[in-house]
This record gives structure tokens, sequence and C-alpha cells, in this order.
């Protein structure tokens, strides 16, 4: 049976990658880390020593430089009548998710598993990238962030996510934390990413008391868990 598939763009230039292990020593098990808006591939890079040791990490540069040091997936507006941030350059988007999944598919034949981790607007590409392949990834680490939504967000992007229910179907394992105090995400975003979320995923959610947009030692000492787990599990 042959599987849909959109019709990609041009393939963009080889994203700016940090790895966590030289070339020639890196493991069987890759771990991506995607950024937020405004931040770099140095920001999440920090997180590498409380990672479980098994993982070799890239993370990856967004395209788009904001300013030095700074740089984003694809350009995000803000409503000014409901405050909702979102984008309205689907050609971005779909450029920055089909860039990413094109780079991925250059890297994960050296690898036995691949999984991801996106922060924010990281977490929007990581999603993206699950929607593209969902069989590529053995988990998805969802944080602080919102899911694209081609219908109501995103005008512009249909035949992008056409393997949705495919997803449905394979249900793969996603941990989605977030800060109950976050101020950037939207509860508009929050229910759409919980909405497509639990429709399509087995999703482990979890909601942290007192947390504004961030990580803090509690969610990252449970996605530790989660990637060992549900990536290393009987290793």
């Amino acid at each position: 049976m042959t599987e849909p598939s959109h019709t990609p763009s041009a393939p963009g230039p080889e994203p700016v990658v940090r790895w966590s292990r030289p070339e020639g020593e890196r493991t069987e098990h890759l771990l991506i880390l995607l950024h937020g808006y405004g931040a770099s591939e140095h920001d999440l890079f920090g997180l590498v020593p409380q990672l479980p040791e098994p993982f070799t990490v890239a993370a990856v540069r967004a395209p788009l430089t904001l300013q030095p040091g700074m740089h984003a997936w694809f350009p995000l507006s803000q409503d000014p009548v409901t405050g909702e941030i979102g984008s309205d350059d689907a050609p971005a988007v779909r450029r920055a998710t089909e860039d990413l999944h094109a780079w991925v598919q250059t890297v994960r034949g050296d690898f036995r598993t691949v999984s991801l981790l996106g922060f924010s607007q990281g977490m929007a590409l990581a999603t993206a990238l699950l929607r593209l392949d969902p069989e590529a990834y053995a988990c998805t680490v969802a944080l602080s962030g919102f899911v694209i939504d081609p219908d109501l967000a995103e005008p512009g992007l249909e035949g992008l996510f056409i393997r949705d229910d495919e997803v449905a179907r394979l249900t793969p394992k996603v941990f989605w934390g977030r800060g109950q105090d976050d101020p950037v995400i939207s509860e508009a975003r929050v229910e759409s990413a919980h909405a497509w979320l639990t429709a399509h995923t087995d999703l482990m959610k979890i909601v942290y008391a007192g947390l504004p947009h961030a990580i803090n030692q509690q969610e990252l000492g449970h996605v530790r868990e989660y990637l060992q787990h549900t990536v290393l599990k009987g290793r």
C-alpha cells in the first residue's frame, strides 16, 4: 500500500546543529532538541547532563535569525484584540517543518532510535515532525508549547499533515508538560493542543503548579524518567 504524501518544497540549507558527542563516538539513541522562539541551539543544551546518558543529543538551530543569537522556526504575530499568539506566515511554517524533516532523514539511519524534545515553538516543530512521519520517533517530549492547527490558526497548510489519521491509529508516545502559570501560551492554544494530543497520541500529560514559561527540576526529572522508560526500557 502506498503511503499518502504531500509535495515538499525545495530543501533549504543544512541547519546548524550542536552535538553532544563527536562523530564516531555517538550512541545508538538520538534525541533531537528544538528550542523556542528567540533562542538558539545552545539554550536547551544545558539539559544534556541531566538527560539519560545513553542518548546522543543534537540541538538544532532554527532557520530565521531575529538578531544575533536569537532564532525562530517561523515568524509569530499577536492578535491585537485577543492577544492570541500565532503565525500568519504559512509558507514559513511549511518550510521550517519540511526542511527539518529532510534533515532528520539524513541522520536517522545512523541511530537505532530517534526521539524529539521541543520547548515552546520547538514543541510545534516536534509535533509537526511526528505528524509527517509517526513511525519514525520512539517518543516526543512536548514542553510549554502548542500544536500547529492547519484548519484554524494556520490556514494555508492544507496537505501538510495528511497523515493525522495514521497518527491516531498508531498513537505514538508523547510526554506533554506545561506550567500552570505560563503567561505565553494562551488558553486557546492549550485547549487546541490538548484536543489534538488526546485524539492522536498515547499521551502522558503533567501540569506543574506555579511554573511559568520554563522548565523546572521536577519537570526535568519526569522527562528523564519518561525517556528512560519509553526509549531505553530493557536496555
